[in-house]
């Protein structure tokens, strides 16, 4: 059905119904929208205001930890928090523009408003410059959130009240599980579909394009979660 193979339902998942009021969190980068492009173009932006040298096609290859934890890389410990905010004061002018919508993003925010329920983007970016993408894209979710990671997401998955939560990194999956939600692994990020189940997604699509089938069967009762994905659909 999804070009996956199918698993009993996790005993543990959270559930909802046709019934219920219910709230899906989103991660932005890589699942939402290919920010790779406006990324690159910001460290190439940094990299030149700063003179220094920065290997761009690695930073674009692990997109998902905090910018400063990349920074930290390329500049001095001392130098870090001069570097992100230089970084984030650049970005929207050279990066915005440049990040489409991923294939299915739009799809996936209506599929869950016309269900019902609530979206809420919880990221690790900085929040002004999410809200800038999501703004300049059309896409519009009912919460967002930045400046989380990993573990960290999970403060507000709960206090948006969100039973599954869309990501395409294992800090995503981290994220969902503290948070007791759901995890759907999207393997559209660095991570690949099996690194995302083992580091234990309840569900792996290939993509987005796959997620509002999926969340209708999953909020109809419709049986077997998916689990697998083909690697063939699985980039960006």
């Amino acid at each position: 059905m999804w070009g996956m193979t199918l698993q009993p339902r996790h005993p543990g998942a959270p559930r909802f119904d046709r019934f219920t009021q219910f709230t899906v969190g989103f991660d932005l980068d890589l699942t939402l929208i290919d920010s790779v492009p406006g990324i690159r173009a910001a460290y190439e932006a940094l990299a030149a205001a700063t003179g220094t040298e920065i290997d761009v096609d690695l930073v674009c290859s692990r997109v998902g930890p905090p910018l400063e934890q990349e920074l930290a890389h390329w500049f001095p410990a001392e130098r870090v928090d001069e570097a992100a905010d230089r970084y984030r004061a650049l970005y929207p002018s050279v990066a915005v523009e440049a990040s489409p919508a991923m294939p299915g993003a739009r799809e996936a925010l209506a599929a869950v408003r016309e269900l019902g329920g609530r979206s809420v983007v919880v990221t690790a970016k900085y929040e002004r410059n999410a809200r800038l993408h999501l703004t300049h894209l059309g896409l519009a979710p009912d919460a967002v959130v930045g400046d989380l990671w990993a573990e960290a997401k999970a403060t507000a998955l709960r206090a948006h009240g969100a039973a599954v939560y869309v990501g395409d990194h294992v800090g995503d999956v981290r994220g969902a599980r503290t948070a007791g939600a759901l995890s759907v692994a999207v393997a559209t990020g660095p991570c690949a579909a099996e690194e995302l189940r083992a580091a234990g997604a309840d569900v792996v699509l290939a993509g987005l394009t796959a997620f509002p089938e999926w969340l209708r069967g999953y909020r109809d009762g419709a049986g077997p979660l998916p689990d697998g994905t083909e690697e063939s659909a699985a980039r960006a």
